[in-house]
């Protein structure tokens, strides 16, 4: 499996390697350890800019992902695309460590690649689950606070 990590803002320190470490633990728990996953960290403006064009929603998000979409099998899944701004706000509120907010957005987004999806209640609450399992499966301890707000 492959997870390149670009990092095209400054203002957030990011570990591309812990990102993509993140990763490669989602594609595996969802049995895609073989797929392909690019993730890239921006800030607000620019998930905003990304936001409004791709979603029609003019505002920021924390995390968007962009599936590939190609005839036939293939290795490569698609792009997740963080506000690293957006994540540290977030970790801030729950009183979270950055980088635990910024591996729940990472297999949020490899989640959202697989084909799960947020937007009713009822997914929304499977989706969720599934990250702690993934989460907690990859040795860490994940507060429950971390989901705190999601399902509102």
């Amino acid at each position: 499996m492959a997870v390149a990590v670009a990092n095209r803002q400054r203002r957030v320190a990011v570990r591309p390697a812990r990102l993509a470490r993140a990763a490669r633990a989602a594609l595996a728990s969802v049995g895609r350890a073989g797929g392909t996953v690019e993730v890239l960290v921006v800030g607000d403006d620019e998930i905003r800019r990304l936001n409004a064009a791709w979603r029609g929603v003019r505002r920021r998000t924390d995390v968007l992902a962009f599936p590939l979409e190609v005839p036939g099998p293939s290795p490569l899944m698609g792009q997740i695309v963080i506000s690293a701004d957006t994540a540290r706000r977030q970790a801030r509120r729950l009183r979270v460590p950055l980088p635990l907010e910024l591996d729940l957005l990472v297999t949020h987004g490899v989640l959202h690649l697989a084909g799960y999806d947020d937007r009713d209640p009822v997914e929304a609450e499977l989706m969720h689950e599934r990250e702690r399992q993934i989460l907690v499966s990859d040795r860490r301890l994940v507060p429950a606070r971390l989901w705190k707000g999601l399902l509102e």
